[in-house]
This record gives C-alpha cells, sequence and structure tokens, in this order.
C-alpha cells in the first residue's frame, strides 16, 4: 500500500472488522486490512481487469456497477464501507452516499481536494487541473464531479450524516493549516 489516503483509512478499520471496499481496484486494501487487521469483507469492482487482479490477491471481489446502487446489502451489513478516490467518478453521489449510509455502520471515503491551491490558480489561469491526484486531461477523466472539503461536509449535513474523523493530506503528510486549501487528498469517516 502506497497511497497515502489507503493507509490513513487502514488506520481506522478496527481489528475483526466486517468490510465492504467499493471501486476497490486490485484489492489492495482489502488484501492489507485482511493481513494487518484481519478485517475480512469483499470487493466492489466493475473493471475486469482489476476485478482478475483482485482474485489473484485472494480478494472477495465482485463485479457490479455502484451506480446501480447496493441493493444486493442488507442495512447494516458491514461494520465500514470504504470509497478511496472513486467519489468524483460517481453519477449519483447522494444516491450512493445514502446506501453506503445504509449498509454500512461507518463510511469512510477518500477523495482529491479539488480546493487545493494549485487546482485553484490552474482554473484561475484559464485550464482545468491536471496534478497528481487529478492526472487525468479535462477530454480523457473519468471524474465527473469534483468536489472540496467544504463541498463533502455540506453532503454530510445535507444527508444528516455525522463527520467522525477527517484527515487531510497532501504528499503523504498531514495538512491542519487551511486545510481545504492546501490539503491535495481528504478522507473522512462518517456515520448516519
Amino acid at each position: 500500500m502506497t497511497r497515502p489516503d489507503l493507509e490513513a483509512i487502514a488506520r481506522w478499520v478496527a481489528p475483526g472488522a466486517r468490510v465492504l471496499d467499493l471501486g476497490c481496484g486490485d484489492g489492495s486494501l482489502l488484501k492489507h486490512l485482511w493481513d494487518n487487521h484481519q478485517a475480512h469483507g469483499y470487493g466492489v469492482e466493475i473493471d475486469d481487469a482489476e476485478v482478475l487482479a483482485s482474485m489473484r490477491n485472494d480478494v472477495n471481489v465482485l463485479q457490479l456497477d455502484l451506480e446501480s446502487g447496493l441493493a444486493l446489502f442488507h442495512d447494516a451489513s458491514f461494520d465500514y464501507v470504504i470509497l478511496s478516490e472513486t467519489l468524483q467518478t460517481i453519477h449519483r453521489i447522494e444516491q450512493l452516499t445514502r446506501e453506503m449510509l445504509r449498509v454500512g455502520r461507518e463510511v469512510i471515503v477518500s477523495f482529491p481536494n479539488f480546493g487545493h491551491w494549485r487546482d485553484r490558480l490552474q482554473v484561475l489561469l484559464g485550464r482545468m487541473p491536471v496534478s497528481e491526484e487529478l492526472p487525468h486531461q479535462w477530454y480523457d477523466t473519468p471524474n465527473v464531479h469534483l468536489c472540496t472539503l467544504a463541498d463533502f461536509e455540506d453532503l454530510c449535513a445535507r444527508l444528516g450524516a455525522r463527520i467522525l474523523e477527517r484527515a487531510v493530506l497532501h504528499r503523504g503528510r498531514a495538512v491542519r493549516v487551511l486545510p481545504n486549501l492546501f490539503g491535495s487528498i481528504a478522507v473522512y469517516r462518517v456515520t448516519a
């Protein structure tokens, strides 16, 4: 695990927890959680190659489209539902967030912060941001909804979700001063 947001997420997951990792990619987070926390669960991924990579990592993975919701899962089926650096690719964010809060006791979300000063500067100079956290050009990006820390916190308030913890990072280090301006990645732990 090399992504700093995944390290922050792993610190929040209790030993023995039941975990649902949405947009799990190659399953490396779930494998890490099993190996280091004996946390078990499922990954959800749509990409064929990533599903196969998850299976090679000995991760239980379901091939599903998150846009269709989480109706497959019962209320409070998991201790944690994780959505790491996938939020910005979802079309119906409010619907998926409600479903995550229904399915999990806690929800952990990480996303690139569009409010970071370099992104703001690029927009001010007339360009869509391209950065380490947002590496795609505007015409080939999988991102459909970019947000800032303030935007995500507003969504939580709108849904009645309570923010338990927040970690704001830049290049792997915690940002405590003006996090919406200097943090490039946000990680939140919320509950209904």
